[in-house]
């Protein structure tokens, strides 16, 4: 079983860049039915990347929560505990 959950945002708004508290993550694109295939994306050491599907800029701020995003409506909520 998964240690942790993987973080998920989109970018439904239309907004040209993210900032996430994560490194590690998946853009969904838009919300669905819109959306492309979840792509896992890893920033390495760097502090940004682009999604390759959408060419959303997502840039890493670590005073944000891993699952955190700003703006805040670019996060999916994380899926209840079994």
């Amino acid at each position: 079983m998964a240690e942790r959950i993987v973080p998920h945002f989109h970018n439904d708004p239309g907004v040209a860049v993210i900032d996430i508290g994560a490194r590690e993550f998946m853009c969904v694109g838009a919300l669905p039915p819109f959306d492309h295939p979840h792509v896992f994306l890893d920033m390495g050491e760097g502090s940004e990347i682009i999604c390759p599907y959408c060419s959303t800029l997502y840039r890493h701020d670590p005073a944000l929560d891993a699952h955190a995003a700003r703006p805040a409506a670019c996060a999916l909520p994380q899926p209840a505990a079994a």
